[in-house]
């Protein structure tokens, strides 16, 4: 599964690994953009926000940033699936139901995706069904979420953003559920509600621009 970021993960020693960004970005999966600066930023987020999250007591396999481009995790196996929590009507969702595109729902929603592909959202019984994860996984991976969108929120609203959707990875360590990923501009979507801000659109990431001043809006984000 691609977040959108070139990240690579090696193996530091038995118990460690490093996920280590570039300064390359993919909106589709296929085709790099270069951003000059770009990983050590994307390091700084997702250390900020692990480390805030922590906080509440979540279970997180982050450890700390190694160098201004790696971070240092204990090492795990990653689940093959992510789950997307949104809390806006996407453009998908306001055509099945006929809503408003950025409409607020009501309560979060949660999917299940196999990969970042737009066909690829799944059900909790597939999850069972093919043994990616078992019941008791999901409904402590489902009370994460929810945590971590209740949390999130809360914070972007005190900075006058709306958290628009955020993606949350996970992997596991002897059979212990752990969070993993993911606060990078593709997983993480801010709407900056300053009309200041009003043309960062964190869903139109395809220019080295856009990706840019976005991955900006949400490093400032962090002292805001």
């Amino acid at each position: 599964m691609n977040n959108g970021s070139s990240k690579t993960i090696t193996l530091l020693d038995n118990n460690h690994i490093l996920h280590h960004y570039s300064d390359s970005f993919s909106a589709d999966g296929k085709s790099k953009i270069k951003c000059k600066g770009l990983g050590a930023k994307l390091v700084a987020i997702n250390s900020f926000f692990l480390e805030y999250l922590k906080e509440y007591q979540l279970p997180i396999a982050f450890i700390k940033a190694y160098n201004k481009n790696s971070l240092r995790y204990l090492k795990h196996d990653k689940l093959d699936f992510y789950i997307k929590i949104l809390n806006l009507c996407d453009k998908r969702i306001a055509k099945i139901f006929g809503k408003k595109e950025s409409e607020p729902l009501t309560l979060p929603l949660f999917e299940y995706h196999y990969s970042n592909d737009k066909n690829s959202i799944i059900s909790e019984s597939h999850l069972i069904t093919f043994n990616l994860c078992t019941i008791e996984d999901i409904k402590i991976i489902n009370r994460i979420c929810l945590k971590v969108n209740a949390i999130l929120k809360s914070y972007f609203a005190r900075r006058n953003s709306t958290l628009a959707e955020v993606s949350c990875y996970f992997g596991k360590i002897e059979d212990k559920i752990y969070l993993i990923d993911d606060f990078t501009p593709n997983s993480l979507k801010v709407i900056p509600l300053d009309k200041n801000h009003s043309a960062i659109d964190p869903y139109n990431l395809h220019s080295a621009s856009s990706i840019t001043h976005y991955t900006d809006y949400l490093h400032n984000r962090l002292i805001a």
